[in-house]
């Protein structure tokens, strides 16, 4: 049974990593960058719901009185 010649593997892998590599670089390319983002500044008005001007209490159904 003959042998496997494993000689050409480094190169092949090799190559295929570079080949993705340069792939990756041209996909990345195409897009457009901002270089300087800048934050902007976002004021969100307070609203006044009904629940937070007054003390609210949650009744459970077991710690009501018993009738």
């Amino acid at each position: 049974m003959p042998q496997l010649d494993t000689s050409t593997w480094p190169i092949t892998i090799l190559s295929m990593i570079i080949t993705l590599f340069i792939m990756f670089q041209l996909k990345v390319s195409k897009y457009n960058f901002t270089e300087n983002p800048e934050q902007k500044l976002v004021s969100v008005p307070k609203t006044i719901t009904p629940w937070e001007k007054k003390w609210t209490k949650i009744y459970f159904p077991l710690s009501l009185p018993q009738q």
